[in-house]
């Protein structure tokens, strides 16, 4: 069945993929930005190319009037929303805690928590069917970062993805009977530039090399646990968080 869905972060990495992917099933996107237009204009065309119904949105998440307006102008362009993909979020150079400055601190969960926060309770506003909407499913991006707590690289970035696995449980019981799936994925090691902006652009390669499988994980493999939790195939699957790491 075809779908309508939001993806934050979606210009690049794992929410490119996704919004790629999700065009392939004939899927209408929603493909938000929040510095590089052209790249997320990349994706709209890709999608078209697909014969899918795509939308660049632009949207500092760690905005609220961004977040409310990025909802309003998807849903007025492409109808309203069966999904929604929570995969907006940062890493900051690699530091210790001593080191950290509590401004690097406080952007790092703005965008990855309360933005994280915020764009989930937009997604519920507009889908539980106690406010006249026709339910759906949210996807929340996590990490294995969340349980690994990446010391000596930015426990501040495992700190806030612990927050979405919270989100996660809470929230799905919050919208189990509105119709509303809630599920979250911890991707492992994978190649995106997120490593590079993290100071390590050789990261995933190099400690992917250490996972059971032997290898980093690729966007792609990421994005088919999401089309699947967004989709009818998992009907039943609330409440859980799926790790695609390799067996990290």
């Amino acid at each position: 069945m075809s779908k309508t869905i939001l993806v934050t972060g979606g210009s690049r990495g794992i929410g490119r993929a996704i919004c790629l992917l999700a065009a392939k099933r004939g899927w209408s996107v929603g493909v938000n930005y929040v510095h590089d237009k052209h790249a997320a204009e990349a994706v709209v065309a890709a999608a078209a190319r697909d014969g899918a119904k795509a939308l660049a949105v632009p949207c500092d998440v760690a905005k609220e009037s961004d977040v409310i307006a990025m909802f309003e102008q998807t849903t007025e362009a492409l109808g309203p929303l069966d999904g929604v993909v929570v995969n907006a979020g940062i890493v900051a150079p690699s530091a210790r805690l001593v080191d950290m400055s509590v401004e690097r601190m406080r952007r790092v969960f703005e965008i990855n928590v309360l933005g994280a926060y915020v764009t989930a309770r937009e997604a519920a506003r507009r889908m539980a069917k106690s406010r006249g909407g026709k339910g759906g499913s949210i996807v929340l991006m996590s990490s294995a970062a969340a349980r690994l707590g990446s010391p000596d690289l930015y426990v501040d970035y495992a700190g806030s993805k612990g927050a979405i696995d919270t989100l996660t449980v809470g929230l799905s019981k919050e919208l189990g009977r509105e119709g509303v799936r809630v599920n979250a994925i911890r991707p492992g090691l994978i190649e995106t530039d997120i490593h590079a902006s993290g100071g390590e652009p050789e990261r995933a390669h190099r400690l992917g090399a250490t996972a059971p499988m032997g290898r980093p994980g690729t966007p792609e493999e990421i994005a088919e646990a999401a089309i699947w939790l967004l989709s009818d195939a998992a009907s039943y699957t609330t409440g859980a968080i799926l790790d695609v790491t390799g067996g990290r």
